[in-house]
């Protein structure tokens, strides 16, 4: 199913807003990232990111704000698309989500039969969200 898979760890320098500054080690790489608000109901959103030295992705990492984002990213091919699946560790264990990049926000696509309910735009489960309240505080 999974052609590959990476651990990563983020943490979020600022978030505010819906502007977002992420600092993320993915394997052997490192990722300086800012996101801007989302137009369209989380949708779609700017994103700008830039690759630095794990170094110092190290040491931004000691700038970010309480919680840390830790869990491992498989790459899903269904149908013409990558669907990127998400398995959450440590406060947010048990939570695993699916994202899919499109072209466009209105382009269609063939929806997997691993995809449970809808959270486009649930801001609970974005992870700048999880950082502040992790998905083992939830009551549903």
């Amino acid at each position: 199913m999974a052609t590959s898979s990476s651990h990563i760890v983020q943490g979020y320098i600022c978030r505010t807003s819906g502007r977002t500054v992420r600092v993320r080690i993915r394997g052997e790489k490192a990722y300086l990232t800012i996101k801007g608000p989302s137009p369209d109901g989380g949708l779609s959103r700017y994103e700008w990111e830039h690759e630095i030295p794990g170094r110092e992705a190290l040491e931004l990492m000691q700038l970010c704000e309480s919680g840390v984002i830790d869990k491992v990213r498989y790459l899903v091919p269904f149908e013409g698309h990558i669907f990127e699946v998400d398995e959450f560790f440590g406060d947010n264990e048990g939570l695993v989500m699916a994202e899919v990049e499109l072209n466009a926000v209105d382009e269609t696509f063939e929806r997997p039969p691993f995809l449970g309910k809808e959270v486009t735009g649930d801001r609970r489960y974005y992870n700048s969200c999880l950082t502040v309240r992790p998905y083992k505080e939830w009551k549903e």
